[in-house]
């Protein structure tokens, strides 16, 4: 189940993807098969070729692109999400969905 994010950040998502940008999107996950996972950040591109390429610098596999719906993607999550959002520069995507820290009285 995907939630947290505004149907504008995903409409321009996909209008990036299919555009052949390398794109990111991240937003609250709950998956059982994931336990202590509870963001991931979809790496997308059209260009299947241009994704594979950007994905070999991390570790990323052609064969863990996800095909859905005309959006090819890679899922991350875990230390995985959050060390390619840092090298990418776009921690605060991440960062954005950390829980509140209740502030002393």
């Amino acid at each position: 189940m995907a939630f947290g994010i505004k149907r504008d950040e995903l409409v321009a998502w996909k209008k990036a993807v299919a555009n052949g940008e390398i794109v990111f999107l991240t937003h609250y996950w709950l998956d059982d098969r994931f336990p202590g996972c509870n963001t991931v950040t979809k790496a997308g591109c059209a260009d299947i070729d241009k994704l594979v390429e950007w994905g070999k610098q991390y570790g990323l596999k052609r064969e863990w692109i996800d095909m859905r719906d005309h959006y090819p993607h890679f899922d991350l999550f875990g230390q995985h999400e959050r060390s390619i959002l840092e090298h990418e520069g776009l921690i605060d995507q991440l960062e954005r969905f950390a829980p509140i820290k209740k502030r002393k009285a």
